[in-house]
C-alpha cells in the first residue's frame, strides 16, 4: 500500500513553548488538510492495492509520529510501497520576494538509508547512486504531475531535505520504506516557526491569510493521481536484475509477478536514460509472460535501466532499479 501524511502538530519560535498561539495553517495544517480531501475524493474509487492516510504529531521536535509508525510497520511486515510526506502546501510568495505557483519540489534520499557494505560496493560497481526506491518514486511523482496536472512542474530535488533540515519521510527511510517529501517551491520563513508578532513592519507567524488554497488543492490532486496510478497498478517488479558488461546488448530480468495478486497485470516496461538524465528517455513494453528481455546494440555503460509493471489499463508501477539498492522490498 501507499500512504499520504502530513503533520499535525506546529510550533513558535520557542519549541519547547506550549502555551502560546501556533496556529501553523501552512506548517502543517496544509498538509494534513490535504490528507484529509485526498481521502474524501479518493475513497468513491476501488483499488486493487491500499491507500493509508495519516496526520503525524511529534514532527517538530524530533520527527517521532513518524518514528513510531515506521517502527511499528517494520515490526509488523506492513507491505509499504511509498511514503508522500507533505509538509507545507500552501504557500507562494518566498523569503526572497519570488510568488510562483506553478512548480512544486519532490525531496527524496538518492541512497538507501538501510544500505549495507556489501551493498554499497556493489553500487559502486554497478550505480544506483541516484536510483534509490524513493528517487524512482520521486520521478513517479514528477511524471504523473506532467501526464495529469496542469501548469504544474514538479523540481526533483537531489536530497532528502532541505539543506539541513528533515521531514517526516525521513523516519520512514531509516526503516527502509521508500518515502519522499512533496512540499512548495518558495519559503518564507517569517512564517516558519514565528511568535506571532509585527516587527519593524514585517509580520511573523503562520497564519490562514498567507496560505494560497488553490495552489494547495494543485499540489493535493498531484497526491491524488500518483496514489490512485500506483493503487490500480500492478506491485512493482521484484528481483530486478542485469546483465550486459563488455557486450553490445544489455538484458534485463526479474520475477514475474503473482497473478492472483496482480490480476491487473498487463506486462512490463523496460526504461532506460542516459546517465545524466533526471527522468527516464526510454522504453519498450513486453507482455505479462516474459520475464527477461533484451535490448539489442544499447551498451549498459552509457545508460541506467529500469523495469516497471503495466496495468491492463494503462497505470504503471514506479521504475525498479536492478539490484538491492533499487528493490521496493520485495
Amino acid at each position: 500500500f501507499i500512504m499520504m501524511s502530513g503533520d499535525i502538530d506546529s510550533r513558535v519560535s520557542d519549541a519547547l513553548d506550549g502555551e502560546s498561539e501556533s496556529p501553523g495553517a501552512n506548517d502543517n495544517a496544509s498538509g494534513v488538510a490535504g490528507a484529509l480531501e485526498a481521502a474524501r475524493v479518493l475513497t468513491n474509487y476501488e483499488f486493487e492495492g491500499s491507500i493509508m492516510y495519516a496526520a503525524l504529531s511529534g514532527e517538530e521536535q524530533g520527527l517521532f509520529g513518524g518514528q513510531i509508525l515506521a517502527e511499528y510497520m517494520k515490526e509488523n511486515d506492513m507491505d509499504l510501497k511509498g511514503v508522500l510526506n507533505n509538509d507545507m502546501i500552501g504557500n507562494i510568495q518566498g523569503i526572497n520576494q519570488v510568488i510562483d505557483n506553478t512548480t512544486a519540489r519532490v525531496f527524496s534520499e538518492g541512497t538507501r538509508a538501510v544500505e549495507t557494505e556489501r551493498e554499497g560496493n556493489i553500487r559502486r560497481y554497478t550505480g544506483g547512486e541516484v536510483d534509490s526506491p524513493s528517487r524512482n518514486l520521486a520521478r513517479y511523482v514528477d511524471k504523473m504531475a506532467d501526464d495529469y496536472i496542469r501548469n504544474l512542474d514538479v523540481m526533483m530535488i537531489y536530497r532528502l531535505d532541505r539543506f539541513g533540515r528533515g521531514g517526516h519521510h525521513r523516519p520512514f527511510n531509516a526503516a527502509g520504506f521508500p518515502g519522499v517529501r512533496i512540499m512548495e517551491t518558495n519559503e518564507d520563513y517569517n512564517r516558519q516557526h514565528q511568535d506571532l508578532r509585527t516587527e519593524d513592519g514585517v509580520e511573523y507567524g503562520d497564519v490562514l491569510d498567507e496560505v494560497e488554497f488553490d495552489f494547495a488543492a494543485k499540489l493535493t490532486g498531484l497526491n491524488a493521481v500518483v496514489m490512485a496510478g500506483m493503487s490500480w497498478a500492478p506491485s512493482p517488479p521484484a528481483e530486478v536484475e542485469i546483465e550486459g558488461a563488455v557486450r553490445p546488448s544489455t538484458t534485463l530480468k526479474w520475477k514475474a509477478l503473482d497473478a492472483e495478486q496482480n490480476p491487473q497485470l498487463a506486462g512490463y516496461k523496460i526504461y532506460w536514460r542516459l546517465t545524466d538524465a533526471n527522468q527516464w528517455q526510454k522504453s519498450v513494453f513486453v507482455p505479462a509472460d516474459a520475464t527477461e528481455h533484451t535490448l539489442e546494440n544499447v551498451v549498459i555503460d552509457n545508460y541506467y535501466f529500469g523495469v516497471a509493471s503495466v496495468s491492463k489499463d494503462g497505470f504503471e508501477s514506479p521504475v525498479v532499479f536492478p539490484g538491492p539498492n533499487g528493490s521496493f522490498g520485495d
